[in-house]
């Protein structure tokens, strides 16, 4: 198989996997949280980014497009806090945290601090962005596996809510970026960033306000989840 013939395969897997999560998440995001659907709609979305992710590695590395390199990792990294959130919420009751989840996080902080070297060499502002919010996530989850017993019992449906959101906004944002030529190119990247994390710090609180007036996450949005994998 040639480079070039594994460069359209990949293309076209990029395409319809970010296709498939970007249509999917809303579909998650609205049905009961806990429930059949969204379990079954959230699966399908987290390996539809994951596939969209490591597609973009490959190109960027085929290519060497440094910028599409960094938003993979970006992309990819949300994703799966997202996900692993789901098999810490034992962090505050005696869990530890895993050794992938140290390793994962500290690699993306130096990702995301080598994007910010990039963006201030390169003059990107989107990659300026995008490492800054990247770096503030991985800075506070490696605090809060530094202090598992610290971790408040409901954090972890709140890290999961993040990390989703968070990745479908970096969907939006590659679909934009590449769909949206008449717009100047910042504004292509940044536009689902300014919607989308006002929107989730809109649910974030009216969850925490939900949660004041019960004990646990699943009084208010039940989640039956397979075992801890830590």
């Amino acid at each position: 198989m040639t480079t070039d013939t594994l460069l359209e395969l990949n293309r076209w897997l990029h395409i319809g996997s970010g296709m498939l999560g970007f249509f999917v998440a809303p579909v998650a995001l609205a049905t009961r949280k806990g429930g059949p659907a969204h379990r079954r709609w959230g699966r399908v979305f987290f390996w539809a980014m994951l596939t969209a992710g490591v597609t973009a590695l490959v190109a960027a590395t085929l290519k060497g497009l440094t910028f599409l390199l960094l938003t993979g990792i970006f992309s990819l990294y949300l994703s799966l806090l997202g996900y692993r959130a789901l098999y810490q919420k034992r962090l505050g009751r005696g869990q530890q945290p895993a050794v992938y989840d140290w390793l994962g996080s500290g690699a993306a902080l130096l990702v995301f601090v080598g994007t910010i070297v990039y963006a201030v060499i390169t003059r990107n502002v989107v990659a300026g962005v995008f490492g800054l919010g990247g770096t503030r996530l991985a800075v506070a989850e490696l605090q809060k596996l530094a202090r598992p017993a610290t971790v408040d019992a409901r954090r972890w449906f709140f890290d999961h809510m993040r990390g989703f959101i968070l990745s479908y906004v970096a969907a939006v944002s590659a679909f934009s970026a590449t769909s949206f030529t008449f717009l100047p190119v910042a504004v292509r990247f940044l536009w689902p960033t300014v919607v989308g994390v006002p929107l989730m710090i809109y649910w974030v609180r009216r969850y925490r306000q939900q949660f004041a007036q019960s004990q646990h996450p699943a009084d208010e949005a039940p989640v039956r989840m397979q075992s801890e994998l830590a």
